[in-house]
């Protein structure tokens, strides 16, 4: 490919010398043929004018035209190969008489000069004394160029053409040189794109400069290291879900087989254990659904408007056990917030926060939920006085197979991810931050719901997720405030 493109370069550089010089021979000789034909009409007119007075020069006052001194002119216009002809005020020929010679020796004149046929007779009025005494009809021959100038012609047209071909020569040679300097980095950038097809993610393309190649290499680059990284983190992810969804299965196994066995019996305190290792992996996999069908934008919300407030206030009785078996102090601070929304994945953006806050707050610490209006945006705020998010890591929290430090132990990782594709559907923002005391503090703005605003089915947002269960019951009686 990039010897062919420098082939192409090379001729496209010789094509334009050649052209180059066959426009200046062609400039050239338009310039020459055209200062040419403008000399030869000053030379004609002036011949015209030179006979015109020499005839004028034979009229006599008294007697009018002197024929003698008319056939005197004859051998001068003859030399200047002219076809003359003189009419009197009545439209008489004058001159030449009858069996002059004067045609006859301009023709021989002509031919032997080669001065061409003649051009178009020109009119002058011959005027005596301020009387009109006659007309005179002129017929030049047109001319030729003479042959010192056909040669100069034939020279330049020669070397014109001679350089034309040299500088097309030294052109194809440059353009060669120029295109293979052109082209390297092109062969280098299609050597990279074919090592890295062929799995090897480490290779880049190696590039340098400022011109657009460089930085199309560049781009390159930052392409192919952001592929890397995506698929260390995809396969990071897929070992960590894989880890997760062994653990709930091994339990799951283990217990029913040893209730098959008869080591165990099959208890109230038997089955609540293998009914939350169950909600474990629905949890899982109602997130990994979701993130799923968010790729292939293929949900619907069923919204309705609800009071936001009373939805944490359900969500969160279902935590009621899981807070205290760490330690945890829940503290809900909600006035009301009418949105209009999905009650299930609205359920669902709650659980996932609530849960995130169970795994990494220290025992013994506090989480608040608050919820609120100011303006027309409502907002859920969950914070915590955990340890907080690595200032490096805030821009990360929320994107898909991304687990931070302290991560790996605790969950999928992929819990905020799911709460911000859902909190987008909904036309809302999501953002996370630091405390200035510590702790970490997750917003979510969503518009206001209208006053007026009722039920709407199967309402599309730019990007949707598939209905699921919701992963955490929300049965329980509400928490007290």
């Amino acid at each position: 490919m990039s010897s062919s493109l420098a082939r192409r370069l090379g001729l496209g550089f010789a094509a334009i010398a050649l052209v180059a010089a066959l426009l200046a021979a062609l400039l050239v000789n338009l310039a020459f043929s055209s200062r040419f034909e403008s000399y030869l009409d000053q030379q004609r007119s002036a011949r015209v004018d030179q006979i015109a007075a020499a005839v004028t020069g034979a009229y006599v006052s008294a007697e009018g035209w002197d024929p003698e001194r008319l056939d005197q002119l004859g051998p001068a216009v003859s030399m200047a190969g002219a076809e003359v002809r003189l009419v009197d005020a009545a439209g008489e020929t004058v001159w030449p008489t009858a069996g002059s010679t004067t045609s006859e020796m301009a023709q021989m004149h002509r031919e032997m000069m080669a001065a061409g046929p003649l051009a178009d007779p020109v009119t002058v009025p011959i005027t005596v004394d301020g009387q009109p005494r006659g007309t005179l009809l002129v017929a030049l021959p047109e001319g030729s160029v003479p042959l010192a100038d056909r040669q100069l012609r034939s020279s330049v047209n020669r070397l014109l053409f001679v350089g034309g071909l040299a500088v097309a020569l030294i052109a194809s040679v440059l353009g060669l040189l120029f295109a293979r300097r052109v082209t390297r980095p092109l062969a280098e950038l299609t050597a990279a794109a074919d090592d890295l097809r062929a799995g090897d993610r480490g290779r880049r393309a190696m590039v340098s400069g400022r011109d657009e190649v460089a930085e199309l290499a560049t781009a390159f680059n930052e392409l192919a290291a952001s592929a890397e990284r995506q698929e260390a983190l995809r396969q990071s992810f897929a070992a960590d879900v894989a880890h997760e969804l062994r653990t709930p299965l091994a339990i799951l196994r283990s217990q029913l087989e040893a209730v098959q066995d008869g080591v165990l019996d099959l208890t109230p305190a038997l089955v609540s254990s293998l009914h939350e290792e169950t909600l474990r992996l629905g949890r899982l996999v109602a997130d990994l659904e979701t993130l799923t069908r968010d790729d292939h934008n293929s949900f619907s919300l069923e919204r309705v408007t609800l009071d936001l407030a009373e939805l944490v206030r359900s969500v969160a009785a279902g935590f009621q056990h899981r807070f205290a078996e760490r330690g945890l102090q829940l503290d809900l601070r909600l006035t009301p917030a009418p949105v209009c929304g999905d009650r299930v994945r609205l359920a669902q953006v709650v659980t996932n926060l609530l849960g995130n806050a169970v795994k990494f707050v220290p025992g013994g610490g506090r989480v608040t939920v608050t919820t609120g209006t100011q303006g027309d945006a409502v907002h859920l705020e969950v914070s915590d006085d955990g340890p907080g998010i690595p200032d490096a890591e805030l821009p990360q929290v929320f994107d898909r197979y991304f687990r931070g430090r302290g991560a790996r132990a605790n969950g999928s990782g992929i819990g905020l991810a799911v709460v911000a594709t859902l909190v987008r559907a909904h036309g809302g923002g999501v953002s996370a931050t630091n405390a200035p005391d510590g702790g970490a503090v997750f917003t979510i703005t969503f518009p206001l719901a209208e006053p007026s605003g009722s039920a709407t089915a199967s309402a599309r947002p730019p990007s949707a997720v598939a209905r699921g269960p919701l992963p955490e019951s929300s049965t329980a009686p509400p928490l007290q405030e």
